[in-house]
């Protein structure tokens, strides 16, 4: 998706039929498509292709041959099982940018094994660390693995039609989850690797900040961050408590971090005192990263996220006006390419047969009434 907002033409291949997975992962559906779908496949063009049919793997490798990137998320080893693994499709296209994105990477003891969001975040202790701190493990409210390992692809790629400009060459690349989600467990990880600290959860607390977490008000959260001495200062003054930034207890993060739970009570009984509402006045302006924990009514109604124009709409040929969240970052060069609706299965076939490939009329014909390929017609 984000190389389409900046101007790729993407072709997603889809298995004739039910085509990709997440189109069924419903409800809510908008008419036949699925939200999640809807959400995950702006910019593409879908062709339905037969990777059974001798045909259809043909068409496939003439795709290549005509392509920049090749990006696939197969089973390591059940691609070339059909001719289309990097070495063949290098030979085709020595240009190519070949991506293969997996659960676990292209070599080791499970690359066997799939890979979903949940059980990367599992297997690479994600979900040992997010929860509550006396509570059992939990996924992120989205598949963060996931969309860190694509926000990782999107980079890789970048890096190597670079390095082909430079060189001439393609290029295989190797992004999977466990790696991803192994990559950003961070100061986590650094904690254990380095300390022996063995991880837990702390809910929305953190474990070398405090204060920095969820506090509770007399109607719902605020969410206050002090990295630092000074803004613990003023906390303490915005909350009407001098006295705890006098404590020698609190004096600096480390000594806070030693005496958490004192200094938590104390906090907790004051936020409790006011609404949400009062407490975000009172911190406006002072140079404190604070702010509420919203619902989604209340995000799309933020004003900041208003301004910053982080939602496109589309017209969908079957669903009709859709609305998702666009790509966190802009440029002040360049404008994003106006949004293309995620697209029906197979709805571009002939298009890119014809457009892409330059086959004739009779040809697609041919392809489309032995099955190695189907046209979605729009109503």
């Amino acid at each position: 998706m984000n190389l389409g907002d900046l101007g790729a033409e993407v072709i997603k291949v889809e298995r004739p039929g039910a085509g990709d997975d997440t189109r069924a992962w419903g409800p809510p559906f908008a008419g036949r498509e699925s939200i999640y779908f809807l959400s995950v496949n702006r910019n593409k063009k879908s062709i339905a292709i037969n990777m059974k049919d001798s045909k259809g793997v043909k068409v496939i490798k003439e795709l290549a041959a005509a392509s920049d990137v090749f990006v696939e998320n197969f089973v390591p080893g059940k691609l070339a099982e059909m001719g289309l693994g990097y070495e063949d499709i290098k030979k085709i296209a020595p240009h190519i940018v070949y991506c293969s994105i997996t659960g676990y990477g292209q070599t080791g003891p499970v690359v066997q094994r799939g890979g979903y969001d949940s059980i990367a975040a599992a297997v690479s202790g994600l979900m040992h660390i997010t929860g509550h701190e006396d509570g059992e493990p939990v996924r992120s409210g989205v598949a963060m693995t996931d969309l860190a390992t694509g926000l990782y692809t999107y980079g890789a790629i970048m890096a190597g039609l670079l390095q082909r400009y430079k060189t001439g060459k393609g290029l295989h690349i190797d992004c999977n989850l466990l790696s991803t989600q192994v990559a950003c467990l961070t100061h986590v990880a650094a904690n254990y690797l380095n300390c022996k600290i063995e991880a837990k959860r702390w809910g929305t607390a953190h474990g070398s900040i405090v204060p920095y977490q969820a506090f509770k008000t007399k109607d719902g959260y605020i969410v206050v961050g002090a990295g630092n001495d000074h803004q613990f200062v003023t906390v303490c003054k915005i909350l009407n408590l001098p006295e705890v930034s006098k404590d020698s207890r609190y004096k600096t993060n480390t000594l806070r971090v030693q005496n958490r739970k004192e200094l938590i009570d104390i906090l907790s009984t004051r936020f409790s005192e006011k609404a949400t509402i009062e407490w975000l006045q009172l911190f406006e302006g002072s140079a404190v990263p604070y702010g509420p924990i919203n619902n989604m009514q209340q995000v799309f109604s933020d004003p900041q996220v208003l301004h910053n124009g982080l939602v496109m709409e589309m017209n969908h040929p079957t669903a009709g006006k859709i609305a998702v969240p666009g790509p966190g970052v802009r440029y002040s060069e360049f404008a994003m390419a106006h949004p293309k609706p995620p697209p029906l299965v197979g709805q571009h076939t002939v298009e890119i047969l014809k457009s892409v490939l330059g086959y004739e009329d009779d040809a697609i014909e041919e392809l489309l009434c032995t099955g190695a390929v189907a046209q979605h017609e729009v109503r």
